[in-house]
């Protein structure tokens, strides 16, 4: 790839001309005061000039903004960093045969949303037979048992059901995130599981919802995170990549 393919710009009305939008509430009343706020903050943030082309009131004190403005940010996606697809995508049928051969029985999965989380959408799409996107969830594969807790499980009844159901891997959805809720609810499941089991031992972790950064699983103590659009197919693949892979190195 050419330097020149590398290099990208924001794209709004014509190619390249840098246009951007962006939202954001203020704690600031309905007005002109919160206008003017708003267009200092987006220029602030790079965005010359800067239009409010909406706002609404979001309660006593509050508003919200959408700006429409210019930045003279450029990108060079030869610099970007992303996780990408290190596992082959099996068919279920091929995994089927994958677990079969490696496991020499049925793969155990333990699903839940943790803390005080009560958004299953996330788990019940990978999990539940329904699935998403066309694609049936890890229930409809024969050869793996899953065991969905649903939302709100504590982590001591998280690593216990692991334990019952002597899991191989364990799935936990995260959407809630005010103050960083996902992180610290991760890093306190990852502690909690490597307390109770030996390493040899230990459920593989999987952590996902739409605001993980899919390069931190080192940092939060687990196995493999997904972002949003993840299918269970994808899942279910993983998961056998990564038994193989302990097999292999026992």
């Amino acid at each position: 790839m050419s330097e020149q393919a590398t290099i990208v710009r924001p794209y709004g009305d014509t190619t390249g001309d840098g246009m951007v939008q962006v939202s954001f509430t203020l704690p600031v009343a309905y007005g002109k005061l919160a206008e003017g706020a708003a267009l200092q903050l987006a220029a602030k943030m790079g965005l010359d000039p800067a239009t409010v082309v909406h706002t609404k009131a979001i309660g006593d004190g509050f508003t919200f903004f959408v700006v429409y403005g210019r930045v003279n940010h450029l990108v060079d996606l030869s610099r970007v960093e992303v996780v990408e697809r290190d596992f082959p995508l099996l068919t279920p049928k091929e995994v089927n045969a994958a677990i079969r051969s490696t496991l020499r029985r049925r793969l155990s999965v333990v699903g839940a949303c943790i803390g005080t989380d009560a958004h299953t959408v996330g788990i019940d799409a990978i999990c539940n037979v329904k699935g998403i996107a066309g694609e049936k969830g890890l229930e409809s594969y024969r050869e793996i048992a899953v065991r969905n807790l649903g939302a709100q499980v504590s982590i001591p009844d998280l690593v216990e059901a692991a334990r019952q159901a002597k899991a191989d891997a364990v799935l936990v959805s995260q959407v809630v995130t005010q103050k960083d809720a996902h992180l610290h609810n991760t890093r306190a499941m990852s502690a909690a599981f490597r307390e109770a089991f030996p390493a040899q031992r230990r459920p593989l972790l999987v952590v996902g919802g739409p605001r993980f950064d899919e390069r931190a699983a080192a940092d939060l103590g687990v196995d493999r995170i997904f972002g949003r659009g993840t299918t269970p197919r994808e899942v279910a693949s993983y998961l056998v990549h990564a038994l193989r892979q302990r097999k292999a190195a026992a």
